[in-house]
């Protein structure tokens, strides 16, 4: 009788968050975003889109970021439309090796593999790999030395008016990873959370390069190994094609999240100056949170 009892109230309680949350507008989600955010000291952008009712939410969407390793997605869908132009194929094998040049004044540089987020591919130095095993690393482990070989292949300016051709204003790649007399001379990689929603977007509609690349990447883009801010609060049956990003102060993420009803939204989180990148990664994977929970709410309306 007692357990019938509290089990009823629990429902009750329940039922009436639902009820209560399910109001929640737009701008009700924005400023419970912004609660968050002031929680952690640092600058943050937020873009968010919902891709069935085109709603979307925007806090610093124009501010400019170090693009860290969220670059690496623009340097995928250039690979992308140069291999559906025939330029290439992705089955084609590259030699890797580890000499760069700056693009300051061409001096050569090479890549720390301490420094990057996948040290293998140091072993194969001299070796061949596919240009398609390249970007998957590129993508998943985020190797520094698949992009830098990548940004060769396809040229850096290619990747920035590919940008611009797709609505992306601002974005800016310049240069591979690590190029350090560029860095000194501000010559750096450059995103917007705007300008990421809008190819991710284009992602998820099919419209980057065309349908077929467009899912050909997404699938890429679902094996991020990577998971600690957008997935790092979701349920596992929700799917994130996503690429992070994070240099000194600055921690990012940014893709599509497909849930199992068939929704899908773009989320973009940004950040730099942050004094603590640990607090910092845990409250922008509640800020996923709250957007996933937002979502649910308006399907169960």
């Amino acid at each position: 009788m007692i357990r019938s009892f509290l089990i009823g109230m629990c429902v009750m309680m329940m039922g009436y968050k639902i009820s209560a949350q399910s109001k929640m507008s737009i701008a009700q989600l924005k400023q419970r975003i912004i609660d968050s955010l002031d929680q952690e000291k640092g600058i943050f952008a937020v873009a968010f889109k919902d891709l069935s009712t085109g709603k979307v939410l925007f806090i610093n969407e124009h501010e400019l970021f170090h693009a860290a390793s969220t670059m690496k997605t623009p340097v995928l869908i250039e690979l992308f439309k140069q291999s559906t132009a025939k330029k290439f194929s992705l089955s084609d094998s590259i030699t890797i090796k580890n000499e760069f040049k700056s693009i300051v004044d061409s001096s050569v540089f090479k890549l720390d593999s301490a420094d990057d987020g996948e040290t293998d591919l140091y072993k194969h130095i001299g070796e061949k790999q596919s240009i398609s095993n390249l970007a998957y690393r590129m993508i998943t482990l985020s190797s520094n030395l698949s992009t830098n070989l990548l940004i060769e292949l396809v040229n850096a300016k290619n990747v920035t008016q590919t940008m611009r051709d797709m609505g992306a204003k601002d974005i800016q790649v310049l240069r591979g990873v690590e190029d350090n007399k560029a860095y000194e001379k501000g010559l750096n990689n450059m995103v917007t959370a705007f300008d990421l929603m809008i190819i991710y977007e284009a992602l998820a509609t099919g419209k980057a390069v065309n349908d077929g690349a467009s899912e050909a990447m997404i699938r890429i883009l679902l094996d991020q190994k990577f998971n600690e801010v957008i997935p790092g609060r979701l349920p596992k049956n929700v799917k994130v094609a996503h690429k992070t990003g994070s240099f000194k102060t600055v921690h990012h993420d940014s893709g599509i999240v497909f849930l199992p009803n068939g929704k899908k939204y773009v989320l973009v989180l940004l950040s730099k100056n942050l004094e603590d990148d640990d607090a910092a990664v845990k409250m922008m994977a509640g800020v996923s949170e709250v957007v996933y929970e937002y979502e649910l709410l308006i399907d169960s309306k």
